[in-house]
């Protein structure tokens, strides 16, 4: 039983037809791609916790643009409130793992489906018209 929600953020960071994803490597769906994000720290504005957490797992500045959707995720120890940022980098650079990703990598559009993602990830950019 989880103890408290918690507030998370992730960034949505497209760079022409392609977008940033990390591989988790850590619980929960540790092994999947999803995209940079993690805990809202307290004091800290949501979308300067998105910037912080793409740049610490993956090494890149990101601007962050506006919040483009949000999704609830519970499980048997977590309970994460998830709001996403759209985002964007000035220009295209190679992403370095860090933090808690395993990988980190630019991937085509047309890939994203044929990649293990976390629980929902497919659904929401099709919801929110990133992908067909």
């Amino acid at each position: 039983m989880t103890r408290r929600v918690e507030l998370a953020v992730g960034a949505v960071v497209l760079h022409h037809d392609h977008v940033l994803l990390v591989r988790r490597s850590t619980p929960p769906e540790a092994g999947r791609w999803s995209f940079p994000g993690g805990r809202v720290e307290p004091g800290e504005r949501m979308a300067d916790a998105a910037a912080r957490e793409v740049r610490e797992e993956t090494g890149l500045d990101v601007e962050i643009d506006r919040p483009l959707d949000w999704v609830e995720r519970i499980g048997p120890d977590h309970h994460f409130v998830i709001v996403d940022f759209a985002a964007t980098v000035p220009e295209r650079q190679e992403p370095t793992p860090g933090d808690d990703a395993a990988d980190a990598r630019w991937v085509h559009l047309d890939e994203i489906s044929t990649l293990a993602l976390v629980d929902g990830l497919l659904d929401f950019l099709r919801a929110n018209r990133v992908v067909d």
